[in-house]
This record gives C-alpha cells, structure tokens and sequence, in this order.
C-alpha cells in the first residue's frame, strides 16, 4: 500500500495501493457477471481515493486544473460476479511533466490471477482544457 502523505514525482512508482469495491446486482449484465464499462468507474473511484477528493477539489477550486484520461487500455481476463468483493490494487507513476501512468487490477477473492487489468493514462489540464504539468500531489 501507498504510504500515507507520499509523493508523486518522476523519479518516484508508488507501492500497490488497495480498494475495495463490492459488486452489487445493478452492477451486472442479465448473466450475474459485472458488465465489462463499470471496471473503468472501479478503477476511478481507486484513483480518486488515493489522491483525495478534497485534493482534487483544491486542485479545481484553486489551482484551476483537473485530471484527465488521455488513454485507457484493458484486458479482461475473468469476470467478477454479484455478491463478490473486488480488491482493486493500484500503482501510479510520472511519466514526464505531463502525464500520470496507473497499473490497476482487479482481484476476485482468492483470485489467482487479475480479473481484469488496465493501464490509464491521466494528463493535468486547465480550465480551458490546456495540457499543464501535474502539480505536486500527496498521496492518501
């Protein structure tokens, strides 16, 4: 797991981060199994509580800059189902003054190998959706 109160730089990957996130009837196709575009809003609610909502409302309120995905890649490997608990592991890393890379999975129980797995690229962008350098942030 990330280390409270750590930072994001280039020269710094994190440690996997863990979130869990249950699987509930509405979050399933009319098989039980979890309808394959809700892995992406797992994965965000992930991603926003390793930053922190109050830290991305600051960043928009204040700074004047948000996050964006500029590119989401995904492989799905096995599919979760009603009732279960997904335990989402993310790592995150700087790619340069502009972009932020995130490996996430998502791990049934007792999983043996990701269910699902992606890599989403995150870009800073102003007001006006003009790319700006990723601020310095402190990981939850």
């Amino acid at each position: 797991m990330a280390d409270k109160g750590s930072s994001v730089s280039s020269s710094i990957k994190t440690e996997s981060y863990r979130f869990s996130v249950q699987i509930y009837y509405e979050d399933t196709d009319h098989s039980g199994v979890v309808y394959h575009p809700n892995y992406l809003k797992y994965f965000e609610r992930a991603r926003e509580n390793l930053i922190g909502t109050d830290a991305l409302v600051k960043l928009w309120e204040e700074d004047g800059v948000g996050f964006s995905v500029y590119k989401a890649e995904m492989g799905f490997l096995d599919g979760a189902t009603f009732g279960e608990r997904l335990d989402i592991r993310t790592t995150v890393e700087q790619d340069g003054k502009f972009r932020l890379i995130f490996q996430q999975e998502a791990w049934r129980p007792n999983g043996k190998k990701p269910a699902v797995t992606a890599v989403i690229e995150m870009v800073c962008l102003d007001r006006n959706r003009q790319v700006k350098p990723i601020p310095p942030l402190k990981l939850d």
